[in-house]
């Protein structure tokens, strides 16, 4: 987790144009995440954004729950500074840099969200936490995920991997993808087959578990508790 602190760290000035480049289809997946929480606009939910980033989704949250509160939080500082100058315009948020990993709220939110972050823990790591997120929420409340997620057989992870690189390809040279992004892939990311997920969630105590977008290797899944 310290190399993936320490990326982030230098790369927080230019996230959000370069996360453009790197996920296909970002603002949809971000839109597709907001669009889970079943809530009606004027509730005073309350969310945990975990591994927020510069504040992309909690900002795409307050403009739908403008009276919600918000707590995010993210491993690197300079992460968590660029989210507090992207969310200034909005009140009642919380900022906490920390490893989520270390978090030890009780049944204490409506909603629990992350993007992005959660595939750097290990698979069976990514599993136990899943409970913890559970712990997290109120009785009724939710959790979806964006995340990266595996095919379910060997061609399947091949193709999603090809239709990856071709996106990034789009944007960055073949030396940047084969030098920088695909090595930090295989270094920082742990992804799983969806198909886990969808059993680690259920087996969690989550229920009405969903897959709300896709693409290729990209998806957006979770649950009620």
């Amino acid at each position: 987790m310290k190399q993936v602190k320490d990326h982030f760290e230098k790369e927080a000035e230019i996230f959000d144009g370069l996360i453009r480049t790197i996920i296909p289809f970002y603002e949809d997946m971000v839109n597709s995440l907001v669009l889970t929480l079943p809530f009606h606009r004027k509730e005073r939910i309350k969310v945990l954004d975990l591994g927020c980033g510069t504040g992309n989704i909690s900002r795409e949250i307050k403009k739908r729950f403008p009276h919600g509160h918000i707590t995010c939080v993210d491993l690197a500082e300079n992460m968590i500074k660029m989210a507090e100058s992207k969310l200034s315009p909005y009140n009642d948020l919380e900022f906490i840099r920390a490893d989520f990993r270390d978090l030890e709220f009780q049944e204490d939110y409506d909603a629990v969200v992350s993007s992005l972050a959660l595939h750097h823990l290990q698979p069976q790591e990514q599993k136990s936490f899943y409970r913890r997120i559970n712990s997290f929420l109120k009785v009724g409340g939710v959790f979806y995920n964006a995340d990266i997620v595996l095919g379910s057989s060997s061609y399947l992870k091949e193709t999603y991997l090809d239709k990856w690189v071709e996106f990034m390809l789009e944007n960055h040279s073949q030396e940047e993808v084969e030098k920088i992004w695909l090595p930090k892939h295989r270094e920082e990311d742990f992804p799983a087959p969806l198909s886990s997920h969808i059993q680690w969630l259920q087996e969690a105590g989550f229920h009405e578990v969903d897959v709300v977008w896709k693409y290729y290797m990209f998806g957006v899944y979770g649950g009620k508790k």
